[in-house]
């Protein structure tokens, strides 16, 4: 089976968008201390099941954005992008009600937005 990569720079952005939540899963399923440290949390506080749950979660985005890459359908772009913005959507959240108003907040944030849009932009056809 060879890997298809699309020939339209509309459909392009989206198979980054798939590549970049497949790249997120795959730091969460690797090393969930460093993607804990990078969110915020004391890792000497997290037990053997926080790990699995970090790796649980890394599993389902690295599914989901290398089932987008290898068969490379429109519906499986709009999941990945429904996906991602619902996590950015509940990020927002969290600076609103949590008093979260960090950098690293914004920062991840504006990170899960751009690749929410690349697939979704592709998908409703704003690209």
């Amino acid at each position: 089976m060879d890997l298809y990569f699309p020939t339209e720079f509309p459909e392009q952005l989206a198979f980054y968008g798939a590549g970049a939540t497949a790249l997120i899963g795959l730091l969460l399923f690797l090393l969930p201390a460093q993607a804990l440290k990078l969110g915020g949390f004391s890792v000497g506080d997290v037990t053997a099941d926080g790990y699995a749950s970090v790796r649980s979660t890394g599993g389902i985005y690295l599914g989901l954005g290398l089932s987008a890459l290898l068969l490379a359908q429109d519906w499986l772009y709009l999941a990945v992008g429904a996906a991602m913005g619902l996590a950015a959507l509940g990020r927002l959240i969290a600076v609103l009600a949590d008093r979260g108003a960090t950098a690293r907040n914004f920062g991840l944030l504006l990170l899960q937005v751009a690749i929410a849009a690349l697939p979704l932009g592709y998908v409703l056809g704003y690209f």
